[in-house]
């Protein structure tokens, strides 16, 4: 894969600079704080609030990265005691030497516990599924977007890099392809704030709203699936 380097956000977590996109894979502002606000607070525990004994949770994730939504994840899942089934994509999975100094895992003691589920998200072997906790079972493929084999999903984490970076995973018909296989009533949370994203996900039925963005980002989009879809 092209090379990264390991850097430190404003939060005190690291994340990564991809040289050759010339982009980080978090937030500069802070990664650990743009993850918990954007996909679990508008993501997981929005849906939840909406939905509060519909179990298990289906969530797909655009970009397994880090790693570092995925483990949040199953945080989220094993503190709340909810069946969690995630289904991640990544076509460049990061070697061990890179994301084995990344310090998600001390970056929060309140969860410290949770450490040794970080490598195992990572170790966990490609294009299969299986349980990685008593709540959350994944299934992580490296694939491309466009190549990827969709289920049904109750939450999509959309991480991709930037619309700037990568404007091939945020065109209408890639955008379409994940919103046909969100559920009734399912939700689409990304840090992205573009306009054209947004009229593109109303195009295509959702009801799309502009919220507050994490420390340093001043918007994000959320968007709902109607349940009758």
């Amino acid at each position: 894969m092209s090379k990264v380097k390991l850097i430190t956000t404003e939060d005190g977590s690291h994340s990564l600079y991809h040289e050759e996109l010339q982009e980080t894979y978090h937030s500069f502002h802070g990664a650990y704080r743009e993850s918990i606000h954007v996909f679990m607070l508008y993501g997981l525990d929005s849906w939840l609030a909406r939905n509060p004994r519909k179990y298990p949770i289906r969530v797909f994730e655009v970009g397994f990265g880090t790693g570092l939504n995925a483990w949040l994840a199953l945080v989220w899942a094993e503190q709340n005691q909810i069946p969690v089934l995630y289904h991640t994509i990544e076509p460049f999975p990061l070697e061990k030497e890179v994301y084995s100094q990344l310090n998600y895992i001390e970056h929060d003691h309140g969860i410290w516990h949770y450490h040794k589920y970080f490598n195992a998200l990572h170790e966990a072997p490609w294009n299969e599924g299986g349980p990685v906790s008593e709540y959350f079972n994944m299934k992580k493929d490296q694939v491309t977007l466009e190549e990827a084999q969709l289920y049904p999903s109750d939450v999509v984490f959309f991480d991709a890099f930037a619309p700037s970076k990568q404007p091939d995973l945020w065109k209408k018909e890639i955008l379409e392809k994940v919103t046909d296989a969100m559920r009734p009533g399912a939700v689409f949370t990304t840090y992205c704030a573009k306009g054209q994203l947004k009229r593109d996900l109303k195009e295509l039925g959702l009801a799309t709203e502009t919220l507050p963005g994490p420390p340093g980002k001043k918007e994000m989009t959320r968007a709902w699936k109607n349940s009758d879809q």
